[in-house]
């Protein structure tokens, strides 16, 4: 890929620094080596809307508000529809099929696209059972999570790289959105997330975007580090 090609947006770069200042300062000096930003409820006291909100206005770029609502129906709906106005791209909910279906109620006439979470990618087994999540495999919870999400009128899904051939693999996942965190780059440090795998395996097994943080973030040369995973999707 070469400096004047357009970004690709199948990767997604997540924002997780403190506020807004720092947050366009990293955008600032990755420039045109990524054109999506993923600004999570890490950042939303720090000024995030306002960052989303510039990154798009101003600078041009995608913007995935991963916010992961999660309450009654008519709280959704209507905080779906206060964040639709700004026609976000990607806009995250818990897949539950009640809440999904609040949110595309809300998102109705915007082009901001429902991404339904299934189980969060930090998680295992244990975890599940603390939070009296049924028995079974994380793989087969998430792929009927998703099934069900889809049903619902999810756009798409969140799922790690581990499920994401799972899901893609679903009836109902035809034209459907995978979104994938817990991507690594080869030799990065694992971090929390507990489910990863490459950004080429990640895309391979069938997901439409994958989302980077702390491996560019993190980086002595954040343009660089994005500049690489770039080259590795270009080269698929």
């Amino acid at each position: 890929m070469t400096a004047h090609m357009p970004a690709n947006d199948r990767l997604i770069v997540a924002l997780d620094v403190p506020n807004v200042v720092q947050g366009l300062e990293l955008a600032t000096r990755i420039g045109d080596a990524v054109s999506f930003y993923k600004i999570g409820l890490g950042m939303l006291t720090g000024g995030g809307l306002a960052l989303a909100n510039e990154l798009k206005q101003e600078h041009g770029k995608k913007i995935f508000l991963d916010m992961k609502f999660f309450d009654i129906g008519a709280t959704v709906e209507n905080a779906v529809r206060g964040v639709a106005q700004y026609n976000m791209d990607f806009l995250t909910v818990h897949g539950d099929p009640y809440v999904v279906k609040a949110a595309k109620e809300g998102a109705s006439g915007s082009d901001t696209k429902i991404l339904a979470v299934t189980i969060l990618t930090s998680l295992d087994r244990a975890d599940l059972d603390g939070a009296l999540i049924k028995s079974g495999e994380i793989r087969d919870l998430v792929q009927e999570r998703a099934g069900n999400a889809f049903a619902a009128g999810a756009d798409g899904v969140i799922a790690s790289p581990q499920e994401a051939a799972l899901i893609r693999a679903l009836p109902e996942a035809a034209g459907k959105l995978i979104v994938t965190p817990g991507v690594r780059p080869t030799g990065a440090a694992l971090g929390d997330q507990k489910r990863v795998a490459t950004p080429a395996q990640a895309i391979r097994d069938g997901a439409n975007h994958i989302v980077v943080g702390r491996p560019i973030w993190q980086h002595a040369d954040p343009r660089a580090a994005a500049q690489m995973i770039q080259d590795e999707i270009a080269g698929l």
